[in-house]
């Protein structure tokens, strides 16, 4: 019996499991699928805490606890206060001392922690916040505030060690695959905990909505515990050389100095200010897209839902794309302002389904808006992490794969929330104006301000190009004579 279950289980790992999951062949024998997949679990808990925060908690304050729209868009912005710090942690990640040679695996646990610790007290500062009580207003704002901060930075945290993990223990020929595993982790994630969510808040009460938010703490932290046990070995060489630099009291690198040195390569400049234009230009539409729909299209509340599916599928399948091609040597530069012009195309298509009166048209661009940011996305990253293999510290800490990571998740989160913000501000205010008719008698329908949006985006990915266009010129010749195949390091 026991054979014969062994026998079952390595067909089961080896030939059957490669071909149903996309990116299954990531695994290499210094990381056996096994292992690749109980690592992927940190990304599940980012996901669902992803959509707890942004998404299902964002409904539910305003709709069911009757909390005002602008508190409840201070709490759900709180979170990117934490972001810009990202490039700090990976730093501090790449530097830790620690007695077991440990790097990643006390950032990833402390991370965790800051997690379990949000989501624990959130519901009841929540319901203190909309039902006031025996204390002052301001003890339930507090109470919520700190609750999104802390999951936040908490999620913030647990991505970046947890990604700079599987860089450290994945081969570099395999890296593209073990990150679009990652990415596919990550986004089954949210789908999955979207619909739960959903689900479980059909009938809503408030001691659901408690039960809910706290079983999420505590998955989290079981996923996290099950991701990282056993993932980062015990390196006593670099314990013993810790140690003995505690003892003479030897400084380590600053962060100043390292990202200095990082940031000095015009290109990391370039290509982080890429990072930002674009990653703006495609996520001011983010709360939009479903309203424009509604309001524009005259679309049901189910097909509008169907968008975020619509837009998943576009991104899930450009990111398997990318990882082919750039297995195949292709330039990430080039990838990235591929994307970014499939970006313009989509806009467009967005725009000109409102006075063609096109739902189909309005679907493919929302594809295609996936599309291109996942293409962009994975082309920025790979670059940066081509960036990050020589440090500061002339490879006393070896490769600084924290820090790139850091930078590019804290200037893709910090662009992601305030042009999320800035974008709805402007679709407001425009409609404002042009319900008042000064915009003038044309200008008055309900997609005038939706349309001053998506069209701001399309400048920004033009600004995008401007910005990484040389780096394409400078690099895709010596890209196509390389030999190395370098992959996507990490996607937060």
């Amino acid at each position: 019996m026991t054979t014969a279950y062994n026998d079952l289980r390595r067909v089961w790992l080896y030939d059957v499991l490669p071909r149903m999951l996309p990116f299954a062949d990531a695994a290499s024998a210094e990381l056996p699928l096994a292992r690749l997949l109980r690592l992927a679990l940190f990304q599940a808990s980012v996901g669902m805490a992803i959509v707890l925060l942004y998404g299902t908690l964002n409904r539910v304050m305003v709709v069911e606890m009757g909390v005002p729209v602008w508190l409840v868009s201070v709490m759900v912005a709180l979170p990117v206060l934490f972001a810009p710090f990202r490039a700090l942690i990976g730093h501090r990640s790449d530097i830790h001392r620690s007695a077991f040679g440990w790097r990643r695996v006390p950032y990833i646990w402390f991370g965790s922690l800051l997690q379990f610790g949000g989501l624990a007290i959130m519901p009841f500062a929540l319901l203190l916040l909309s039902e006031g009580g025996n204390g002052p207003p301001w003890a339930g704002q507090l109470g919520a505030a700190v609750a999104f901060l802390l999951a936040g930075a908490g999620l913030h945290t647990t991505q970046t060690a947890g990604l700079a993990l599987a860089t450290d223990i994945a081969p570099k020929e395999s890296r593209p695959r073990v990150v679009a595993l990652l990415f596919v982790v990550l986004q089954l994630s949210m789908l999955f905990s979207a619909l739960l969510f959903g689900l479980l808040l059909t009938d809503f009460s408030q001691m659901r909505l408690i039960q809910v938010i706290q079983g999420a703490a505590v998955v989290t932290m079981v996923l996290n515990v099950i991701a990282l046990w056993k993932q980062e070995p015990w390196n006593r060489q670099r314990a013993k050389q810790m140690a003995a630099e505690r003892v003479a009291c030897k400084p380590r690198p600053r962060f100043i100095d390292t990202w200095r040195t990082f940031i000095a390569d015009t290109r990391s400049s370039r290509l982080l200010l890429a990072l930002g234009l674009g990653t703006a230009g495609f996520t001011m539409q983010e709360i939009l897209l479903e309203p424009y729909g509604a309001q524009v299209l005259d679309l049901s509340v189910a097909q509008t839902t169907r968008l975020t599916a619509i837009w998943a599928l576009g991104s899930l399948v450009a990111f398997a794309l990318a990882a082919r091609m750039l297995t195949r040597g292709a330039d990430p530069y080039r990838l990235s302002a591929n994307g970014v012009l499939i970006g313009i195309v989509a806009f467009t298509a967005v725009i000109f389904a409102d006075p063609l009166d096109s739902p189909w048209l309005f679907r493919i661009g929302a594809m295609l808006i996936g599309f291109g940011g996942g293409m962009l996305a994975v082309g920025t990253l790979t670059a940066a992490m081509g960036m990050s293999e020589a440090g500061s510290d002339g490879g006393r800490y070896g490769a600084h794969s924290g820090l790139a990571l850091g930078a590019w998740g804290a200037v893709q989160a910090t662009a992601y929330g305030v042009a999320i913000g800035v974008g709805g501000a402007i679709r407001d205010l425009v409609a404002a104006l042009a319900a008042g008719g000064y915009l003038g008698p044309v200008l008055t329908g309900p997609g005038v301000g939706y349309s001053v949006v998506y069209q701001l985006e399309i400048v920004l990915l033009f600004a995008t190009l401007i910005a990484i266009g040389p780096l394409v010129l400078r690099t895709g010749a010596r890209s196509a004579r390389s030999s190395t195949r370098f992959g996507v390091a990490e996607l937060p």
